[in-house]
């Protein structure tokens, strides 16, 4: 069966991690690279991201194997972005120990025809006015997937406004969304992200899981119990790639949030996109299994 196209927009990164289970340098990471890996079984994957003169080989590999279309991928001169994070013991709270956005500092993107044409966008955790660009550039009115982070909500709340009047589905966090709308009840608060815009809101909640409200029904999923947590970097990047794939795929709304559950669990058992590239089917499948049995 041929695959549904999905256009992802992100970052891609050089990652430097530190948690309590040890170190690493020079990771391949970012938000379109989660999402990039986690989509492919269920999606065809166009992608939109710009990376540096210095960019890996093996990361370049990464993106010949796991993306369908490499149109709007580029390659500029400088310094491919640069992140570092350290995590504290409970792995809830980190430190972020440098960014240096380099070629991603002016990266504006212009889609190809093709990409402009696709059904289903997921613009990830990048800023407001990069999203919103990619919003007015798309035709024939494609499903519009957001994710944001509480940096954007604090530093350029009117851009993503105006992004979330264009959005179909929002994925945001339970701290994130106390922040963009002033309150603590979940129903009450996706309520009034809803009437900005997004159709369906689903908000994540750590460990607790993630409610999802889609303005008729109010339901929730579980979480997978990892046994070990060695880095939780790109686990929601990762969960909206699965997210959106499963969605283009025809799957329900519920399955959806299940299978993005299930591939951000196994994210975590490993540093950056290391266990999320050696995850089998069968993997996926016990997880996605458990989260249906458990509700």
């Amino acid at each position: 069966m041929k695959k549904t196209p999905i256009l992802i927009i992100g970052s891609i990164a050089l990652d430097t991690i530190e948690t309590p289970k040890g170190n690493r340098s020079n990771l391949l990471g970012g938000s379109a690279t989660y999402a990039m890996i986690a989509a492919k079984n269920k999606a065809s994957v166009h992608i939109s991201a710009v990376v540096g003169k210095d960019f890996p080989k093996q990361g370049h590999s990464v993106y010949e194997q796991y993306s369908d279309d490499l149109t709007d991928f580029i390659t500029e001169d400088g310094p491919t972005f640069r992140w570092g994070g350290r995590y504290h013991e409970n792995m809830d709270q980190r430190d972020t120990l440098f960014t240096e956005l380099g070629v991603f500092q002016n990266f504006n993107p212009r889609l190809s025809e093709l990409n402009r044409r696709v059904p289903y966008v997921f613009l990830a955790n990048i800023h407001p006015q990069l999203q919103l660009s990619v919003i007015q550039q798309m035709e024939n009115n494609p499903t519009v997937i957001v994710d944001t982070m509480n940096l954007w909500i604090e530093t350029t709340k009117n851009d993503l406004l105006q992004v979330l009047k264009r959005t179909d589905i929002l994925l945001i966090n339970d701290s994130e969304s106390e922040l963009l709308t002033g309150d603590t009840d979940l129903q009450s608060s996706a309520e009034k992200i809803q009437a900005i815009g997004p159709k369906i809101v689903i908000i994540k909640r750590g460990s607790k899981g993630a409610a999802i409200f889609d303005g008729k029904d109010t339901f929730s999923v579980g979480v997978y119990p990892v046994s070990e947590i060695v880095d939780t970097t790109g686990a929601g990047d990762t969960f909206g790639g699965g997210f959106v794939a499963s969605l283009a795929k025809g799957e329900s709304l519920s399955d959806a949030v299940i299978y993005g559950s299930a591939l951000a669990s196994i994210c975590v058992e490993g540093f950056g996109v290391e266990r999320i590239l050696k995850a089998c089917d069968k993997d996926v499948e016990i997880r996605t299994e458990y989260l249906h049995q458990t509700g």
